[in-house]
């Protein structure tokens, strides 16, 4: 615990005595949070000169600089970062270590993001925990290097987190970018590059290269870097990059490679500890080749093939490709910009029969909802346009308005319980109903079609 200039233990006597004067409860410690600038909630990310990792570099002195005291894997991309951070965790454990694991966004609560194995951060340690951490957030915040935000609090929290349950490995998903990402204050042993697309066009940039020198920011002297398969114009970025820095380059597909196997769910690794098989219960090619990236960057870690294999198998991440139900069958999938949205039909195509296709669609409003619209137009046989409760979701009416500028008839429904029954009414049950668009929309759909709560934050 963080108390004055010091930090208190549980050993420490005085430990309980200072803990109940400063604890909150968990919608104390989230509404806390929540009370900095919150840049997924907004509209607009703003400026780049809002970003300046000194000050995180000050809280975590403040608290005992807990981000350098374990292994840490660091990964940044557009696309599959949060899967390949989920199986690398899943392959960590293992293996048989204690591995902490950093994502975002979440799906139906905020203690998705950080995780020790399995296992979400409790309310109780979440509340004590922001409780223990604010007053060093009180001292760093509007200080000389600005205000934090809401996501630096809650990285910090992650970090202070791993250190108090002893994390051996920590498993780092930026959130947005790399460079400026408040995960950038991390000494990684491996980063992980994934697939770069366009995307947070407004932050990072308007071309593939742009976005693959701030996402290449992550980068550090003499680590080994593993990068999945990317367009020329990233891959020459990030070659350039790692000779700039002195970084060992891994590129999935030339110095590791993957063949997809007769089932959805296999796959044959050539990596560069040997020949192996693995299964993964998630569907699609590009979840085998995160798969792929993820087994580069474990063996760089020297864990074994035998604990990657057994560590792909047992993955668990929701909202990708995720069947909710057969009959008619509901797919939920987080594609979120134009190439997402083509692999997302390509996998449809490829893994599944079906009559008709209904789509469910919502969008965030800094994404490019037109590049998502020309992919997934031609495919679905009927859309529903749904928006998401969340104050950077899309009005349904102009997706609608843009799905009919392509000759697709659409219907707008704000509610997305309408949405999910409209979908339900009108597909037989041989035919396809499938939820994308963005991360929001997907966890709404969820909760819906399988009745599970989900936490609501106030618009601001």
């Amino acid at each position: 615990m963080y108390y004055g200039n010091s930090i208190r233990t549980k050993s420490d006597p005085q430990y309980d005595i200072i803990a109940s004067e400063l604890y909150m409860n968990y919608a104390e410690a989230l509404d806390y949070i929540l009370s900095f600038a919150d840049y997924e909630r907004w509209p607009g990310f703003g400026h780049a000169s809002r970003f300046d990792l000194r000050r995180m570099d000050q809280l975590l002195q403040r608290l005992g600089s807990p981000h350098l005291k374990r292994k840490t894997v660091h990964i940044a991309g557009s696309k599959g970062k949060g899967s390949t951070a989920a199986m690398m965790a899943s392959s960590l454990s293992a293996a048989g270590l204690r591995v902490g694991l950093y994502t975002s966004p979440h799906l139906h609560t905020m203690r998705e993001r950080i995780r020790m194995g399995n296992e979400l951060i409790t309310e109780q340690d979440f509340a004590n925990l922001t409780s223990a951490i604010k007053p060093a957030v009180e001292e760093t915040h509007g200080g000389q290097y600005g205000e934090l935000s809401t996501f630096e609090i809650l990285t910090a929290l992650a970090f202070y987190y791993f250190q108090e349950k002893g994390a051996d490995f920590q498993v780092l998903e930026t959130g947005l970018g790399g460079r400026l990402d408040a995960t950038n204050v991390c000494q990684p042993d491996v980063c992980v590059i994934t697939s770069i697309s366009l995307d947070h066009t407004a932050f990072l940039g308007g071309t593939i290269p742009e976005i693959t020198k701030e996402k290449a920011g992550i980068i550090k002297p003499d680590v080994t870097v593993v990068s999945a398969p990317q367009a020329p114009e990233a891959s020459e970025v990030i070659r350039t990059v790692c000779q700039e820095k002195g970084a060992r380059l891994i590129i999935v597909g030339e110095d590791i490679a993957w063949t997809s196997n007769a089932s959805a769910h296999s796959l044959g690794i050539k990596g560069q500890k040997g020949e192996y098989e693995a299964t993964i219960p998630l569907i699609g090619e590009v979840q085998m080749q995160n798969a792929c990236t993820a087994a580069a960057a474990l063996e760089v870690l020297d864990i074994t093939p035998e604990h990657i294999v057994s560590g792909l198998a047992n993955v668990r991440w929701s909202g990708r490709m995720e069947i909710l139900k057969e009959e008619p069958l509901f797919i939920a999938d987080a594609a979120h910009n134009g190439d997402s949205a083509r692999k997302l039909t390509e996998a449809l195509r490829k893994n599944f029969t079906f009559a008709r296709a209904i789509l469910i669609m919502g969008t965030s409003a800094d994404k490019d909802s037109s590049s998502m619209i020309k992919e997934l137009a031609p495919f679905f046989d009927q859309v529903i346009t749904t928006t998401a409760h969340h104050p950077r979701a899309t009005p349904s009416k102009d997706l609608a308005a843009a799905f009919r500028e392509r000759g697709v008839e659409a219907y707008a429904m704000e509610a997305i319980s309408g949405a999910v029954s409209k979908a339900l009414s009108q597909a037989g049950k041989n035919d396809l109903i499938c939820a994308t668009g963005s991360v929001f929309i997907i966890a709404e759909v969820i909760e819906e079609v399988r009745n599970i709560p989900g936490e609501r934050y106030p618009v601001k």
